[in-house]
């Protein structure tokens, strides 16, 4: 990861999205822990934020939801009270109704579920897509884009068999989720998030046109399955009832189909990406995990500790309260910067190195143990794994063939392009 020169504090803007060009939010993550931990930062068109940059001070805001609640939203964007119910998804929601929205398709990500019923069909898949970047290769003279043959095909391919959507979708699921996710990068969205224009979509989530697309896709497969006994995602959701006997309404399928498509198929890909050019940057660290296979098990941590996918997800304060010496007030944005205390020197030693070795990786990527832990985090770890084990024995050699370059954003953290020239393993 490249390091930049420090970013004076009165310099810092956590609310400028060009300011994290070329990872340089990581140079201002690093001075606000060393300087001002729970730093007020203003914003040009909102209502400012605290920013919480220390692991242990993240940790205790993401565990407190009587304190830190997500009811009224989990972005830095400030939510009209008439919209909110329109745009709340399980993420924006605490409490009961949280648990029961968790449970109608939790036990599909539970670790036993995953090694009894998916590991085998997600090993296969993993090969396919190793396969079509290696045949891709060869017929580009060693060329490839990691992005789009790797770790975008990977997870999306996942995605479409939990969905039970047809393979050929699986493209246009990519587009949605690069235009949802992305919604402040001009190679991506439609219409810029960060634009007077996007005011026209503010009762969307993302401020996205592109999510009636994605709502419309999904209640047509409901439609298709609402009384049957299929065993896939849409089709739990269309007629699982809740645990406390509320059931979902036509717009709580909407926000929870647009939020599946989006934690199936971007984190991971972006994980996966970020650790290879880690690896990549770090060769010993790439070359000790051909040595030794055997320590991607624990290895998985460190990555996702280094990749840290998403950038932050915010709370709101329900009461006055103190934090790193400062008074929060009720009502106030406080914003977790996970990719910051997953860089806390104060947890990690070295953090700006890959350490394939290291252990009791103690990172926030998923959320760590909250209420609001990332429900599909076994799946993700499992998938990061996978590709790993496959990709790396079957490497000669990988390189750079160009530039790398980066998704606009302080949402999430990454990759859109990574050119690389690889040979094959001899076999």
């Amino acid at each position: 990861m490249p390091r930049h020169a420090p970013v004076p504090l009165a310099d810092v803007d956590l609310s400028d999205i060009d300011g994290f060009a070329g990872l340089r939010g990581f140079a201002q993550f690093d001075t606000l822990r060393a300087e001002d931990p729970v730093h007020w930062n203003d914003e040009k068109d909102g209502t400012g934020f605290w920013a919480v940059t220390r692991h242990a001070d993240i940790w205790a805001v993401d565990r407190d939801v009587e304190t830190y609640t997500s009811e009224k939203f989990v972005g830095l964007e400030d939510v009209d009270d008439d919209l909110r119910d329109f745009r709340r998804s399980m993420l924006e929601t605490d409490g009961a109704r949280h648990r029961v929205l968790r449970r109608l398709i939790q036990r599909e990500f539970t670790p036993r579920t995953l090694m009894t019923h998916y590991e085998g069909f997600l090993r296969v898949l993993t090969k396919q897509t190793v396969d079509r970047a290696f045949a891709s290769a060869a017929a580009h003279d060693g060329r490839i884009d990691f992005v789009e043959e790797i770790s975008a095909d990977f997870p999306i391919q996942v995605l479409a068999r939990l969905l039970d959507v047809p393979p050929e979708d699986t493209p246009q699921l990519i587009a949605w989720g690069n235009e949802m996710v992305a919604n402040t990068d001009p190679d991506y969205a439609s219409v810029r998030a960060d634009t007077a224009e996007s005011e026209r979509y503010r009762h969307l989530p993302f401020r996205s046109p592109t999510v009636q697309d994605v709502w419309d896709y999904g209640n047509r497969l409901r439609g298709e399955r609402a009384g049957g006994d299929g065993g896939d995602l849409i089709s739990v959701l269309a007629n699982k009832m809740p645990g406390d006997g509320v059931p979902l309404s036509p717009q709580d399928f909407n926000n929870y189909f647009s939020l599946l498509v989006i934690a199936g198929n971007e984190t991971t890909r972006h994980a996966i990406s970020n650790s290879m050019l880690g690896l990549m940057e770090q060769p010993g660290q790439l070359a000790l995990l051909r040595q030794r296979p055997e320590l991607l098990n624990t290895a998985v941590e460190e990555l996702l500790r280094w990749s840290s996918p998403v950038y932050h997800f915010r709370r709101t304060a329900t009461r006055d309260v103190e934090l790193g010496g400062r008074t929060i007030r009720e009502d106030d944005k406080v914003v977790m910067w996970f990719a910051s205390g997953n860089f806390d020197p104060e947890v990690f030693d070295d953090p700006y190195t890959l350490d394939v070795t290291r252990t009791n990786v103690d990172h926030l990527t998923f959320g760590k143990g909250s209420p609001h832990l990332c429900m599909g985090a076994n799946l993700a770890r499992m998938e990061i794994r996978l590709m790993f084990e496959e990709l790396l024995p079957r490497l000669e050699s990988i390189e750079l063939a160009g530039a790398v370059r980066r998704i606009r954003s302080n949402f999430v953290n990454g990759i859109k392009a990574f050119p690389v020239r690889v040979a094959p393993a001899p076999r």
